[in-house]
């Protein structure tokens, strides 16, 4: 699979998210969050990872939570060898779920997405940094997510701290503004809609950044296969991801998480990123 260097690291262009694995559907009148809770069993979850290996893809972005250190304790056990780049819990304090996520060894990590935009749209950017600088202290890469565009360059313009962006391509806080993550308040992702026009405002803000970037929710959370025939659904993702790497920089990663239920999307991601068609 094509690669990049990400401070110092050989990584898969593309990576692999973790949504599915904890049952955050955003597609909920087509598969529940609790089908995928089903689905993803353990068991489940460490075959999906070890078939994502088998197709080149080394580094997953999981969440730092019970269930995921978990899963990973026994994919290490079991001879697993992908790269970690965490994404934070927000339901634990800072200090205490750094002191988890480094067991495992991480080559980098960022600041939740959610946790951001919420901090930001409530004047508290002194909150954001001081929480970067704790990540810091892991001196490990640390990034900083968020799903708006605006947010993202003015992290960089004003020195946040942050080494990397992981970028939403939709912004899910249009309706959502003041409201902290679904990891604390409970909220399923039933009325969240990702509008297509977003996605070209968060290009133009990651062109602008000469820093990696990460881009998240490729698929819109499958929102962009909604009323599409069955039979289409592979030439819309494939036209997607065509779209994505010919707006990103040869620095920068996309993280897409699979359900693999219903078909073998990790291989059919896998053999879209290898063909001549995406060329960087």
């Amino acid at each position: 699979m094509k690669t990049t260097t990400f401070f110092g690291h050989k990584i898969s262009r593309l990576i692999l998210g973790d949504n599915p694995f904890n049952g955050h559907s955003y597609i909920t009148d087509q598969v529940s969050g609790e089908e995928m809770n089903s689905y993803y069993t353990k068991e489940k979850i460490l075959e999906t990872l070890f078939e994502a290996e088998s197709l080149g893809i080394n580094t997953m972005m999981p969440l730092a939570c019970p269930k995921m250190f978990e899963v990973l304790s026994e994919y290490y056990d079991k001879g697993g060898s992908m790269k970690i780049i965490f994404q934070p819990y927000p339901k634990e304090p800072i200090e205490e779920n750094l002191e988890k996520m480094l067991k495992f060894k991480p080559i980098a990590l960022y600041h939740q997405g959610t946790t951001t935009d919420n901090l930001n749209e409530s004047n508290q950017v002194d909150v954001i940094k001081a929480n970067i600088k704790i990540y810091k202290s892991s001196r490990i890469p640390v990034g900083l997510g968020s799903h708006v565009p605006e947010t993202v360059l003015q992290a960089e313009t004003e020195g946040w701290g942050a080494d990397f962006y992981v970028s939403c391509l939709y912004n899910a806080r249009r309706n959502l503004r003041g409201e902290q993550s679904g990891f604390i308040t409970g909220k399923t992702k039933a009325n969240l809609i990702f509008y297509p026009e977003d996605r070209f405002l968060m290009y133009d803000a990651i062109k602008k950044i000469s820093k990696p970037c990460i881009l998240i929710k490729i698929f819109a959370g499958g929102q962009i296969f909604l009323g599409k025939p069955e039979n289409e659904h592979e030439s819309i993702a494939e036209a997607m991801l065509k779209e994505v790497y010919a707006n990103i920089k040869t620095t920068d990663l996309c993280a897409v998480g699979v359900f693999q239920r219903d078909n073998k999307y990790l291989k059919l991601n896998a053999d879209f990123i290898n063909s001549p068609d995406i060329d960087k």
